[in-house]
């Protein structure tokens, strides 16, 4: 099976994601999201598919987004800040052929391998 994990090689529950589909034997795709940062388009369509908002996407600790009131603004201006400054961006998210998700926690993984 084939996946693509956006990843932070610094984040714990990013490693544990990422060990997870290769203990599974997925063909992974590794893509550092912090230093390349995936589309407005393409979270609008990550977050579609794992059944979640944008909004619930959004990463709160570690960045100024309540200051920015990100978390009570639109789908859009959270994709279009995400798209910015990746930093906002929640980690990992996974894709596979069966679907995508927000792996918190990272055994959330499985629901789609």
């Amino acid at each position: 099976m084939k996946a693509t994990i956006w990843h932070n090689p610094k984040c714990g529950t990013s490693r544990k994601t990422l060990a997870i589909l290769e203990e599974h034997g997925a063909d992974v795709t590794v893509v550092e999201y912090l230093k390349n940062p995936p589309t407005a388009e393409k979270l609008a369509q990550l977050y579609a598919d794992a059944g979640i908002t944008p909004n619930a996407g959004l990463r709160i600790r570690g960045t100024d987004a309540k200051e920015r009131e990100l978390p009570d603004a639109s789908a859009a201006d959270v994709l279009a800040a995400m798209a910015a400054q990746p930093v906002l961006i929640e980690r990992p998210l996974v894709e596979t052929d069966k679907g995508a998700r927000l792996c918190r926690p990272q055994d959330t993984v499985l629901e789609i391998l």
